[in-house]
């Protein structure tokens, strides 16, 4: 039945079917082949429903909103704006301040993509009137956008919760420090290419020029409700104050007042369309999470899990081995495979192994997201390549060749992660 249940999942992903249908048919095929295996299609409907019924996935749409209302609201230019004016006078400073844009972006929406799409908009266009090499400007929204998904609040924390049981809050914790660790060695290389290649200082003056005429306090005065948004939602997490859930309600709600009442970005007429906007994004992820967990469900019914650890524990004798493998494992699927369907799928799956190797749930979660954040940005299929492309005008594959050094310093970020937990876990 395993073999029928694989077989079944491979056929749907190479014939291009949809990954909730084809996780369906997958789920459904063991139950059809042999009629009195306990996960028969009955049960199988019983834990999609039971998977959709569940307050947590409420979680990633709400943030969803928050992020399209801040969206509309402009935070990105005015976030960025501050960190121009910080660090502009500096070699290399205005790619160090779309970084950290990215970064503060990313702890708003929660998602690789919107960071892309909002950061890009605003700060690819800056980059080019710079002076800066349009290949490198793509290059780099499009990796720092993966910082979206692991500075909290991440989607992918949420689902990775979701599919183990772990705890989403404590999740978001660990996420700060990784997203620091990352952004620093971004900005690493950043610097070396700025000093290698060279910049238009006289235009970079010229801007930040324009930013210190503006003054320090005004564009914290335009800024600071923005930069305020994680301090108020990893404040309210960090001190067990409130939920996840509850986190993402007061998010949508903050970001509505400000951009209503404060940056009169929003208008109560576009209320509507931004909740309509939420619901198609909830829709199909709400989906995809109930029926990830009947695939689980199955999963475990199969031994599947056990089988996997039993097989990794053979042939893999040493954590070191295991971590390195399923590094490379992650990074593959990274590459062919959206981050949310292999969060749900192989997560239920690594994660008996982890734990008899002595690796921490939320280290390994940690671990997961960071290798899905370098497929967003990873050549033929990252998502963020072809959010950046139209924006700076240049072929995705292109931005990804040019990518490739930053993807380097992101693996070199992936390794001390990987092999040093305490980056990980020291705010728990």
């Amino acid at each position: 039945m395993i073999a029928v249940l694989f077989t079944c999942f491979i056929v749907g992903i190479v014939m291009g079917i949809p990954i909730v249908v084809t996780l369906i048919m997958a789920s459904m095929a063991p139950g059809i082949v042999n009629p009195d295996f306990t996960g028969n299609v009955q049960f199988v409907i019983r834990a999609i429903i039971g998977g959709g019924d569940n307050t947590g996935i409420l979680a990633a749409p709400l943030f969803i909103l928050s992020g399209i209302v801040m969206a509309k609201g402009g935070i990105s230019e005015k976030i960025f704006n501050i960190f121009a004016y910080m660090l502009g006078r500096v070699k290399g400073g205005m790619p160090c301040a779309v970084i950290v844009t990215c970064l503060f972006y990313g702890a708003i929406s929660g998602s690789g993509t919107a960071t892309c799409a909002a950061v890009g908009s605003m700060t690819i266009p800056v980059l080019l009137n710079l002076g800066y090499d349009r290949k490198f400007s793509g290059a780099l929204v499009a990796t720092s956008a993966g910082l979206g998904i692991i500075i909290p609040p991440s989607i992918p924390f949420i689902m990775y919760g979701m599919a183990t049981g772990v705890s989403i809050g404590s999740m978001f914790v660990a996420g700060i420090v990784p997203g620091i660790v990352i952004a620093l060695c971004l900005m690493v290389y950043s610097v070396y290419y700025c000093v290698r290649h060279g910049e238009d200082r006289e235009k970079i003056d010229q801007k930040v020029n324009g930013l210190k005429e503006m003054g320090f306090w005004a564009l914290i005065k335009d800024g600071i409700w923005a930069l305020l948004t994680p301090v108020i939602l990893l404040g309210g997490i960090y001190s067990g104050i409130v939920t996840p859930t509850e986190v993402a309600c007061i998010s949508v709600v903050y970001s509505l007042i400000i951009s209503l009442f404060v940056y009169h970005t929003v208008k109560p007429s576009q209320i509507l369309y931004l909740f309509s906007e939420a619901c198609k994004s909830l829709a199909p992820l709400g989906l995809m999470l109930a029926v990830a967990t009947a695939f689980g469900r199955i999963l475990t019914l199969l031994q599947i899990p056990s089988l996997l650890s039993a097989f990794i524990v053979e042939n893999f004798g040493s954590k070191v081995a295991l971590l390195l493998v399923m590094n490379l494992v992650l990074l593959f699927i990274g590459m062919i495979m959206d981050t949310g369907p292999a969060l749900m799928i192989l997560a239920p799956m690594l994660l008996p192994t982890a734990l008899q190797f002595g690796i921490d749930p939320i280290h390994l979660g940690i671990i997961m997201v960071v290798n899905m954040a370098i497929g967003f940005v990873t050549p033929p299929f990252g998502m963020t390549l072809f959010v950046a492309s139209p924006i700076c005008g240049v072929p995705p594959l292109s931005i990804g060749r040019k990518a490739f050094p930053f993807i380097g310093t992101f693996l070199i970020a992936l390794l001390l992660i990987t092999f040093i937990p305490s980056i990980s876990l020291c705010l728990l």
